[in-house]
């Protein structure tokens, strides 16, 4: 299990770069739009192909084509290989250069759609805005889909640092166009949407000369009839909706999030963005990594293999996550505070972001589970019973969400999606273990013991020594930002040192044939 701990090092600490700069993208756009209808609708506009780019790109298609991908690099030759990708290029440029051109030219309905609130109230000037800048951004589900293409055959190749370090492109881009572009605009929150266009084009190129030197540059070639692609969207099909129940709730956030105050969307967008860090360092990571590892054990039929590699997946989720999730409850307010508070973004908007965010890290353990846990059945080609299982975590999510929206408001809808998370998550679980695919040791108790343990200590250390939220107001940026860095450290050393005096050494995290 060494290279997969180096692989899920060489992903993590590349994607913490992406994020840790998406945090600076995120601190320039509150400082420089804040949160008003504006950027209420800039952040539909964007979310709208975000969330088709993890469907076809991070989501279904993902995990259709990585399975199928190795099988053809471990049983065929490279011809066939080349002739496989050379055919899936073809065939989802051509879908998606459809969708992309139906997207533009119904814009303004797609958007009355995912924001009927809007229509509700007759907030014409939002929807219109909207509706403008998404005819920019829905392009960008073209060009991020194919990167993620690319992305999979790197990956499948053990060439991971590539596409982690590629959303970072994204975040340049979007704040280069808000420090120049966006001055020189009659309406500056436009400039976004062409930042995002601009960073579809520049990520999708940038991958092609690593692809070259894998001789699987792409000649695209439409062949929905070619016996791989037709594997590959048999597979896709029901996995289009299982693999992105949560993006799928997150959405249906923002269509409800739409009748309630302005900003509330906003206030959404920003603490998602924060549960966003350990959830992509941390699950986008190990679901990067472990997707290729399972299918290849499955390829050779070494299930003794596969259960262990799923071990340690879950054994990584665990003593990692636990952690970050306590974490993130407890620094929510500060961690809002330092990065977003300013003229344009208030102390009212600091303590409302920082309700929805403790909402969030309530479900980011299942988050980052379901990462871990869905590629299981991809890499077995079974994706009906995940369709089944987000059907029911769907439900779930919707009948929270009706329940918690009128006492909790927008922190209820993230409340919502943190709960059906873990009955997706715990539905996952067991499925596997009926099916004998996962046979966990008998020193799981243990572990879930110490890992409490240490998590509980930490929260304490926390929640006695760090200053109130309303002192963080009273000091400047660099101040909260030394601050916040400190206490960040301070819980990650309590927790380390808790779990080591309890008896959790290093090759926790590496070996999965043993407590």
């Amino acid at each position: 299990m060494a290279s997969l701990l180096k692989s899920l090092t060489t992903v993590g600490g590349n994607t913490m770069v992406s994020r840790v700069l998406g945090f600076v993208r995120d601190l320039v756009l509150a400082r420089v739009f804040g949160a008003d209808a504006a950027t209420d609708a800039f952040f539909v506009a964007f979310k709208i192909p975000n969330f088709l780019r993890r469907l076809f790109g991070e989501g279904a298609f993902a995990t259709a084509f990585v399975p199928v991908l190795m099988e053809y690099k471990e049983q065929r030759s490279h011809s066939e290989l080349k002739a496989l990708v050379d055919h899936v290029a073809g065939t989802l440029g051509l879908v998606l250069l459809i969708v992309s051109f139906i997207g533009v030219l119904v814009a303004p309905l797609i958007v009355s759609l995912f924001a009927f609130g809007w229509v509700l109230d007759g907030a014409t000037e939002k929807l219109d805005l909207a509706a403008q800048m998404l005819r920019l951004t829905f392009p960008y589900l073209l060009f991020i889909s194919l990167t993620a293409f690319a992305g999979g055959i790197l990956n499948a190749h053990n060439r991971f640092a590539v596409p982690a370090f590629t959303p970072v492109l994204l975040n340049l881009c979007l704040i280069g166009s808000a420090l120049w572009l966006a001055p020189q605009m009659q309406q500056p929150v436009v400039a976004l949407a062409w930042g995002v266009l601009i960073a579809g084009v520049v990520q999708f190129t940038f991958q092609l000369p690593f692809l070259h030197q894998l001789k699987l540059l792409p000649a695209p070639r439409p062949a929905p009839r070619h016996e791989g692609v037709g594997r590959i969207m048999k597979l896709m099909l029901p996995a289009l909706f299982a693999v992105s129940v949560v993006q799928i709730n997150l959405l249906l956030d923002t269509v409800l999030a739409s009748f309630l105050q302005t900003g509330s969307i906003s206030w959404l967008y920003y603490s998602d963005r924060l549960m966003e860090f350990p959830q992509g360092v941390l699950g986008v990571a190990l679901a990067t990594v472990i997707l290729p590892n399972l299918s290849k054990r499955h390829a050779a039929t070494d299930s003794r293999a596969f259960s262990h590699t799923l071990d340690w997946g879950l054994r990584t989720t665990l003593l990692l996550g636990a952690p970050a999730a306590v974490g993130l409850a407890v620094l929510a307010g500060p961690m809002i505070a330092t990065l977003f508070l300013s003229e344009r973004f208030d102390m009212r908007d600091v303590s409302m972001a920082r309700l929805s965010l403790m909402a969030y890290s309530v479900g980011l353990l299942a988050f980052i589970l379901i990462k871990v846990l869905a590629p299981a059945y991809y890499a077995r080609q079974d994706t009906k019973t995940p369709v089944k299982i987000g059907i029911v975590a769907m439900v779930v999510n919707m009948v929270f969400n009706l329940a918690l929206i009128f006492p909790l408001q927008h922190a209820g809808l993230a409340l919502a999606t943190s709960l059906s998370a873990f009955v997706n998550a715990g539905l996952l679980f067991r499925g596997l273990r009926k099916r004998d695919v996962y046979r966990p040791g008998k020193e799981w108790p243990a572990l879930w013991l110490k890992v409490g343990l240490a998590v509980a200590g930490m929260a304490a250390v926390l929640v006695w020594g760090m200053p109130a939220l309303q002192a963080w107001s009273g000091v400047g940026i660099w101040m909260r930002a030394s601050w916040l860095g400190a206490w960040i450290g301070i819980g990650a050393l309590v927790y380390f040192l808790l779990l080591a005096l309890l008896g959790i050494r290093p090759h926790h995290f590496r070996n999965t044939g043993r407590a």
